[in-house]
């Protein structure tokens, strides 16, 4: 009979914890090793046990981005499956693109969750159909440079092309540009679509 599956969960919900270790109990093959509910102890967590496959969830105490950044610096051959509730592009386009080994809901059924740990464990990615939808729509724009990032954060406040120039210490040409370029990046044609497409992709709070 091969190992179990050593796993460290990360979620700052308790009763979240005690359902996936009630799941897992009835699988032989995995097995919780260690428990977190913030990003520095499922950081500090992952360094001592040295788990097989983390389970982290996004939105947690202290940043789960930045746990899973500092999970795969310490140690690039991490696999770290993301399970949270979060279905925002920009969360999954980033925690792909940062080396996440997979996506999975909280919705994700027990056997789906446990062939999904399987399969990350193999060295497969595990992306839903659900994600790989979303990520092949946002692989077809562009992403915002900081600076735009800046712009838009300004538009939604509802400051105008002067305003927002004055606020930057940029001239208005260079504010009317960037917002030119949010648009088209955006595929919008307006202000207000703007404002619906960031706060749908979760480029804002």
């Amino acid at each position: 009979m091969s190992k179990p599956i050593n796993v460290l969960l990360a979620d700052d919900h308790v009763i979240v914890r005690m359902g996936l270790k009630a799941v897992f109990e009835l699988e032989n093959s995995i097995r919780v090793v260690a428990e977190a509910s913030t990003a520095e102890e499922a950081i500090a967590a992952h360094k001592q046990f040295e788990p097989d496959v983390t389970l982290l969830d996004i939105r947690m105490p202290g940043g789960g981005i930045e746990a899973l950044k500092s999970i795969l610096k310490h140690s690039s051959s991490a696999r770290v499956l993301v399970l949270t509730t979060s279905e925002l592009e920009e969360d999954i386009h980033r925690v792909i693109k940062l080396g996440a080994s997979g996506y999975a809901f909280k919705t994700t059924a027990p056997e789906q969750l446990t062939e999904a740990i399987h399969a990350v464990h193999a060295g497969a990615r595990w992306i839903p159909e659900e994600v790989s939808r979303k990520l092949a729509d946002r692989s077809d724009t562009e992403e915002l440079s900081p600076r735009e990032t800046e712009v838009l954060q300004l538009v939604l406040k509802g400051l105008t092309n002067p305003e927002i120039a004055e606020a930057l210490s940029i001239s208005l040409g260079t504010a009317k540009a960037h917002l030119r370029s949010i648009l088209s990046k955006l595929q919008v044609s307006d202000r207000t679509e703007a404002a619906a497409e960031a706060y749908r992709r979760g480029l804002v709070s």
